[in-house]
This record gives structure tokens, sequence and C-alpha cells, in this order.
């Protein structure tokens, strides 16, 4: 393992590649104590480190978010498939310990726990071998250089946060919703908006919220009513002739005292969220209350969202197979 390490060690400090190392030699570390540990006499020490060892989640995040559309887009678009699956696997093994840890089946452990070892060793084997390197040779400084905000909102299994790279040459931190800069995508940005993240066309936007399965009545800062969705299954009925009415009148007498305390109260800065549940003609609704508020935490109004919830308080179990036959 690790015959790629001697290209890694050379790489300047933060590189994202040379963190992915920096994780492995965690995660060898925790595997062998988790090898050497007694289960059934230290369960406790073993559960600490079983624990640690599950933030591979994030390993496994930053891999999917970050580094595989980058190889996306150099034209690699087998990590996306085949090792996307293999965290899947992953992921379910650990479910499955964890079950057992609840119940402290250490028997069950020590059946299961050496697939998971295994399965991790094989993982990093392939990506010492071929992904990493192969990452390498595809990808540019130009974006390597673009992973640290990503990664970092991700997050990493290391204790302490890796240092930036580029080593501060950045100039400041720059939010997703402010990052003007332009790089190559595999769409066109003709009659786009760029948004927090992304790029979408006015049409793009309106169809988005006409299909969300949720109400949206969108308040401004002046309690003026400027917009709602128009789905087709709308829990509250609403018409064009809202657009441009104070947020008081749009609402019965008996509720609207509540709507300005929200109103009052957002403005003042002292709550953030309202909601209430309730049903309504057969149906389990839920109404939420969202203060919008700009970067300088400037009150920009509020949103109401309305769900028929009916269906959702049914579910039980899990549902992940796909049953349309």
């Amino acid at each position: 393992m690790n015959i790629f390490k001697t290209t890694v060690d050379k790489l300047p400090k933060g590189h994202p590649i040379k963190i992915y190392y920096e994780e492995n030699d965690l995660i060898q570390d925790l595997i062998v104590e988790l090898e050497q540990v007694d289960t059934v006499s230290d369960f406790q020490k073993y559960y600490n480190i079983f624990n640690q060892l599950t933030t591979i989640e994030k390993r496994f995040a930053r891999k999917e978010n970050q580094l595989f559309p980058y190889l996306e887009k150099h034209g690699w678009e087998g990590p996306s498939q085949g090792m996307w699956s293999f965290h899947d696997n992953l992921r379910d093994q650990i479910k499955l310990l964890n079950g057992y840890n609840s119940e402290r089946n250490t028997a069950k452990i020590i059946e299961n726990l050496p697939y998971l070892i295994d399965g991790i060793r094989r993982l990093m084997s392939i990506e010492d071998n071929r992904l990493f390197p192969n990452a390498m040779d595809l990808l540019s400084e130009e974006d390597w250089k673009e992973f640290y905000i990503g990664d970092e909102e991700i997050g990493w299994m290391l204790e302490n946060k890796p240092t930036p790279y580029p080593a501060l040459e950045v100039e400041e931190y720059i939010h997703p919703s402010m990052d003007t800069k332009r790089r190559e995508l595999s769409f066109s940005l003709e009659n786009t908006f760029h948004y927090d993240e992304g790029y979408m066309t006015p049409e793009q936007v309106n169809l988005l919220l006409r299909f969300l399965p949720i109400d949206i009545t969108y308040v401004d800062e002046n309690d003026k009513v400027i917009f709602y969705n128009r789905g087709d299954d709308r829990v509250f009925p609403r018409s064009k002739g809202i657009i441009g009415r104070e947020v008081k009148f749009c609402h019965p007498p008996k509720s609207v005292h509540m709507v300005i305390q929200i109103v009052e109260e957002f403005k003042a800065g002292n709550r953030d969220v309202a909601e209430f549940w309730f049903n309504f003609k057969g149906k389990m609704i839920h109404v939420r209350y969202f203060a919008i508020r700009d970067k300088d935490k400037n009150y920009k109004g509020v949103i109401e969202m309305s769900q028929d919830i009916t269906g959702i308080q049914k579910l039980t179990g899990e549902k992940r197979l796909l049953d349309w036959d």
C-alpha cells in the first residue's frame, strides 16, 4: 500500500491529495487499534475507536462531491460509478455494525468487523494504485486550488483543520454567492444568473419553484407579498391578486394576530423560525415561517412554506428499491 506516497510527500503542504494521505495514516492506525482491542472486555475502547473510524464518511463525501466531479470534467467517469458503489457498501457495513453496537452484541461485532476493515483496506489500495495517481495526471494546478472551500464545508477526518491550499495567497474567503470566477462548465451560461452555487435561467428557476412539492409565499421587508409559487397541488389557494398586498390582509382574522407577531419578532431579530401543524380537510398540514436576512443580517422579509405531510407521517421502516413495476 501507499506506492504513490513518495510522490505525495513532494506535494506542497495542504494539497488535497496530501490531506487524503494524512487521513490514510490515521485510518491505518485506527484499523490496527481495532484489530488489537478486546471488544468483549473493553467494549468502550472499541466503541470509541470505531466511532472515530466512521468519520471516514467525510472522506467519502469529499471524494464524491469534490474529486469525482473534477475527474468527470476531464473525461474519467469510472470513480463516480464504481468507487461510489464501494463507498455505499462500506456505509452499509458501518450501519450494520452500528446496530450491533447499540445492542452491545459483541459476537456479531467480532464476526462482521473484519469485513469492514478488509473493505477499507482494499479501497485505500485502489486509491493508492489508481485513483490518486490518475487524479494527479488529469487535474491541473488551478483545479486543485479550487478544492479547499468545498472540502472545508464537508470536513476532514483529521483532528486539526488542514492548512489552506494554496497557502494564504488566497486573499480572503469568498462566499459562494459572491464567487464570480469563470470556470469551464459543461453547459451554456447564456441567459443564466449565478446563484449561491450554480447557474439557472429564469425559466429553470420558475420550473423549479413550480414543481417543488411545497407552497411558498415570499413577503418582503415592507410586509408586501411579492411572490408565490403556482404548483398544481397547493395546500392553500392563491391568486395573483395577493401580489403587492400587505401580509396582514392575506390571512383570516382569527390567525392574523399570529402572523403579525411572527413578522415583528423576525424584524426585531428575536426569532428566525415559527412552525405550526394541524388537520385541514382531512390532511395534516405543516406550516413554517423563516426570517430572510442578507449577509449583514439585515431583515429582508419572510418566507411562508406550507406542506401536506399526511403521507410523510405514515412512512415507516425503509424503502431503498424502485418499485415502479
